[in-house]
């Protein structure tokens, strides 16, 4: 049985999962999986699926749908799972948000969309959402242009005054710290917390200005649990150091995105295939040496490989049972 969590319980580590894809191109359940059970190793506080570095927009809706309760099948209620709904239409996002809540999901993030350009259009979208999955809690993400719409904090301030539903906020345009200061210094009580995005390049400073959680991929999931725990404990030497190390990837995983994501999960054999569907640059014979010098600097920090290989021995045993 699914655990119920609380709307509170969105706080923390949240990892954005890639979709893995085979080599006909086609998604990758049994690697979807994996990963799940990979970030549940890395004692995640729960999980994001889909999002931007899920190539949502490359899917279709019934690839997202069976993708998203594949993964809430796997996590089986160890962590929440919010699940992404943002669509270019709003009746695929209406589909989308309650097939979402009624497979188990803990919240639904949703992009303020481009397309609508006043504050007005976005509050009366995000309430037809609402109506349709009462009692779910509503995440509003604010990506920048082109793919979302770059709320200003106080529009942001004003659709959570009008949607009490929307209870989280997830900040990604820049600068995210002042935003998100801004947000949660006007915003009502309903809302209850504002996590940051980006791939996890500016959580320093979102964690001293107040942000409940970080939604990164996943690359470095072991590392950001880290961190997030050295916060939790006050620890600011430790954030500030395991920030410092974690740079040099992500510095490359803002150029490259979903290949540099891919590249490290197969590498360490979570993955079956690097495949990509959004168009997007690759890396090349020397940026892959790059990022393996900088991945084994930080060895000391990730999962040893023999959890790696219990997490794929799950899999194999499961094959071998059926």
């Amino acid at each position: 049985m699914t655990q119920a969590f609380s709307s509170s319980s969105i706080t923390g580590v949240f990892p954005v999962l890639p979709t893995p894809f085979d080599a006909d191109g086609q998604v990758d359940l049994a690697s979807l999986r994996r990963l799940a059970r990979y970030l549940v190793a890395c004692r995640v506080d729960g999980m994001t699926y889909p999002g931007v570095a899920s190539e949502f927009a490359k899917l279709s809706e019934q690839e997202r749908i069976t993708a998203s309760r594949a993964l809430l099948d796997e996590v089986a209620g160890a962590v929440p799972v919010v699940i992404g709904i943002s669509a270019g239409d709003s009746a695929a996002v209406l589909r989308l948000a309650q097939n979402a809540a009624q497979a188990g999901a803990a919240a639904l993030m949703v992009a303020a969309p481009p397309d609508i350009d006043s504050v007005a259009g976005q509050i009366k979208r995000l309430g037809l959402i609402a109506q349709a999955v009462p009692g779910v809690p509503l995440m509003l993400q604010n990506v920048p242009a082109p793919v979302g719409a770059g709320l200003e904090p106080e529009a942001i301030v004003e659709i959570l005054k009008a949607v009490p539903a929307v209870r989280y906020v997830k900040e990604e345009t820049l600068p995210s710290g002042q935003r998100l200061s801004a947000i949660r210094a006007q915003a009502p009580a309903t809302l209850i917390g504002v996590l940051g995005g980006a791939g996890g390049r500016y959580i320093t400073d979102e964690l001293r200005r107040g942000a409940c959680g970080t939604m990164p991929a996943i690359e470095l999931a072991e590392v950001h649990v880290a961190l997030f725990a050295a916060h939790r404990a006050g620890d600011a030497d430790s954030v500030r150091r395991l920030f410092t190390r974690m740079l040099p990837v992500l510095n490359i995983q803002a150029v490259f995105r979903w290949s540099l994501t891919k590249y490290v999960l197969k590498k360490r054999g979570l993955i079956a295939h690097e495949g990509q569907r959004m168009a997007g640059p690759l890396l090349d014979a020397r940026d892959r040496e790059d990022v393996d010098a900088f991945m084994q600097d930080m060895s000391d920090l990730l999962l040893p490989q023999r959890v790696i290989d219990g997490v794929r021995e799950v899999e194999e045993a499961a094959h071998g049972a059926a």
